[in-house]
């Protein structure tokens, strides 16, 4: 692991000229004053600077203490070393590779990131910096499609090295977070066949398996899935997401009442990961439904025309195995049939349709008015597929 501080000295460069100086012009006049007007005075209140304390390697090069002090989990000392490792080895990618490592230990994640881009930079096939950056990017950062598509194309790059390099534990480590990144970015198959690389390296291993089974789920392979959820209910770290998904899986099985007992426990493991739904009324969540489309704009509702929309509890099994690969089970809403200017097979009817899923789009949410503008924005995303886009087209736009 890595870490590493900026050491700036300033020079300051000056030039004289005897004689008197000539009136500047009006332009460079009044760009002077506008900078001296936004300039910050000495006297105003600028963030204190709190620099780092002494490496103290103990006989140890400053690389080498660095990784000691991080390996003890004692991260701002291993900042120190790391920072002054980056000082005396500018050029090593390592030493950037350290310092990220301390700083995001440190919960100093923006300046992890760019201590990371900055080995990488050096190194682009250095396996340090590109797991630290994975697991920054997959784990530590909020998840994010940009955050997440960049923890898949490090955890890729390093894993297609580790293998070719035959390490067994860093072919671990890639695949799992690669698994991670596909589930995020809602690839289940490639997560799957991750996960599965991954457990061949460490068998049991439950981060592994605990990504194998949401993999399977987002495949629909529910009874594979729900066997592996059952037996995460006693693990504290995952008993909330396993209660939860077991809860979904239940429902598709049309077992409701104990589905809902799934469910409320997750809420309570975790209210924080899952709120208490915003489950309106089937009566309410209609007439929501229709605001969102009487809202629309109008070239949008002239698209719209003789497209039903309905109000739906959660999605169809033959609407999730329509495609491959399946949609995911907790999809908000679909678009049904071809896109405007494309024919409709014989005897469809209707030809074409959009369904908003009540109970996940309740579960989608933390308050009645973030329910409110989810339906709307989901059924812009599916006026958009009704108009030709596909999804990478409409998270573009913002309508993911």
């Amino acid at each position: 692991m890595q870490r590493w501080m900026l050491v700036a000295a300033g020079l300051v460069l000056g030039a004289c000229k005897a004689g008197k100086p000539s009136a500047p012009a009006p332009a460079l006049q009044q760009a002077a004053e506008t900078r001296a007007a936004t300039e910050v005075h000495p006297t105003s209140t600028a963030p204190k600077v709190e620099p780092l304390p002494v490496c103290k390697g103990g006989g140890l090069d400053p690389l080498s203490a660095a990784r000691k002090y991080y390996d003890a989990s004692r991260h701002q000392e291993a900042l120190s070393c790391a920072a002054e490792a980056c000082a005396v080895y500018p050029d090593n990618p390592l030493a950037h590779s350290e310092k990220g490592a301390a700083l995001a230990a440190l919960g100093k994640l923006e300046d992890a990131q760019v201590a990371y881009a900055r080995a990488l930079a050096l190194d682009p096939d250095n396996l340090d910096a590109l797991l630290g950056a994975a697991h920054l990017y997959g784990v530590r950062l909020p998840s994010t499609r940009d955050h997440d598509e960049l923890a898949s194309v490090y955890a890729e790059h390093g894993l297609a090295l580790a293998e070719e390099q035959q390490d067994k534990h860093l072919t671990f480590e890639f695949a799992l977070l690669s698994a991670m990144a596909f589930n995020d970015l809602g690839s289940p198959k490639d997560a799957l066949e991750r996960a599965d690389r991954a457990l061949l390296m460490k068998q049991g291993d439950k981060e592994a398996s605990y990504e194998r089974a949401i993999a399977l789920f987002e495949l629909c392979r529910f009874a594979e899935a729900k066997p592996l959820f059952v037996a995460m209910l006693n693990d504290k770290e995952r008993a909330a997401h396993a209660h939860h998904h077991l809860g979904l899986i239940l429902e598709r099985e049309g077992k409701w009442k104990e589905a809902e007992q799934h469910l409320q426990t997750a809420v309570r493991l975790d209210p924080e990961e899952f709120p208490p739904p915003q489950l309106l009324s089937e009566k309410d969540f209609k007439a929501e439904v229709e605001r969102a489309v009487a809202a629309l704009p109008a070239d949008m509702s002239k698209d719209l025309e003789g497209v039903p929309v309905t109000a739906e509890e959660i999605p169809k099994d033959d609407d999730l195995l329509s495609g491959d690969p399946p949609l995911s089970p907790a999809i908000l809403g679909l678009f049904r049939g071809p896109p405007i200017g494309e024919r409709c097979e014989a005897g469809e009817d209707p030809c074409r349709s959009v369904a908003l899923y009540r109970r996940n789009l309740a579960r989608a949410v933390k308050t009645k008015d973030e329910l409110i503008e989810q339906i709307r924005v989901t059924l812009w995303h599916e006026v958009g597929h009704l108009r030709g886009e596909d999804d990478y087209e409409l998270a573009a736009r913002g309508l993911e």
